[in-house]
């Protein structure tokens, strides 16, 4: 048996060459090259559904006009953040106040990011967020984990996150105090899950003496949302409400506005800071690319020295 075959020479004795591997195809991915986010800072009047959804609505057709892809609303945008109207009033969803919402992304032809009250089928309430498609239907529901403690009498606690393939990348959702330094898990949870864009319904509030000069939301939103950002190359928007707060735990408070979309290369937009604000605020994002999946995710985050061994100091 012959150990070794020989290509059989060419005329004059000149072997023949062996032909080259061929080449693979590269696989591209296609990606949208940027979003257009609408944050749409709405004045929320506590207990006043009505008035706040046709807020909304105008936010919305203004975001249409303005040539949105998709639209981020307020925290709690139907009763506001722990009115006490919710306890007895909030509407589940699919329901009323949802279903407005919906028709609305379908008549624009629009993504809908919004948070709104749900009563469960269970009798308890939940500070939810949904992201609703061009077609009017609701793909993704959420409801707020890291519920401050005021909130805790309103809302109970959710028990679930999610990330949705969509044609403009892959969104997670989560809602306000879950970025604070201390919920980071659960956007880095979003992250891990996939999550290109996170879009953040929220109401941040401060005390009525607050002013633009004191801007207390560096440390407590640039921070959390840029550290997100730079560890995993994510876009983090959080759009929030303005207006004085009546009745609750935060009566003669107000929210703000300052809304917010971060990505890896730092501020992108941000909404004016002041309870007066009441602004659709457009931020073009480029669709960040995130090839790592499972523990490639790991070991990238390893090689910019996150450490997943140590206590915090």
């Amino acid at each position: 048996m012959a150990l070794f075959s020989f290509r059989k020479p060419l005329a004059g004795g000149v072997p023949t060459p062996a032909a080259p591997p061929p080449t693979p195809t590269p696989v591209i991915p296609t990606f949208t090259s940027s979003v257009r986010i609408g944050m749409g800072q709405l004045l929320v009047e506590g207990g006043e559904p009505e008035r706040n959804l046709e807020r909304a609505e105008r936010m919305i057709a203004e975001a249409a006009a303005r040539q949105c892809d998709v639209v981020l609303l307020p925290e709690t945008l139907d009763f506001a953040w722990t009115h006490p109207s919710a306890l007895t009033e909030a509407q589940p969803i699919p329901g009323p106040y949802s279903d407005r919402l919906c028709q609305a992304a379908l008549r624009h032809n629009l993504y809908l990011c919004a948070g709104l009250t749900e009563r469960a089928p269970d009798g308890r309430n939940y500070n939810a967020a949904i992201l609703i498609n061009p077609q009017g239907k609701i793909i993704c529901k959420y409801h707020k984990i890291n519920l401050l403690e005021v909130e805790l009498p309103f809302y109970a606690v959710g028990q679930t996150l999610n990330v949705v393939d969509t044609p403009l990348g892959k969104i997670g959702v989560n809602i306000c105090a879950d970025n604070f330094l201390d919920g980071l898990p659960i956007g880095h949870t979003l992250a891990r899950m996939g999550a290109e864009f996170i879009l953040s319904p929220s109401s941040w509030t401060v005390d009525y003496s607050i002013t633009e000069e004191h801007d207390p939301y560096r440390e407590k939103w640039v921070k959390p949302y840029s550290i997100l950002a730079q560890l995993y190359n994510v876009s983090v928007v959080g759009t929030t409400s303005v207006g004085y707060i009546v009745g609750g735990p935060y009566e003669g408070k107000k929210s703000v506005g300052c809304s917010l979309a971060v990505d890896a290369s730092g501020i992108r937009a941000q909404g004016t800071f002041n309870e007066f604000a009441g602004d659709l605020v457009v931020a073009d994002l480029p669709r960040p690319v995130r090839p790592e999946q499972g523990t490639q995710i790991g070991q990238m985050l390893q090689r910019k020295g996150f450490a997943f061994d140590k206590l915090p100091a």
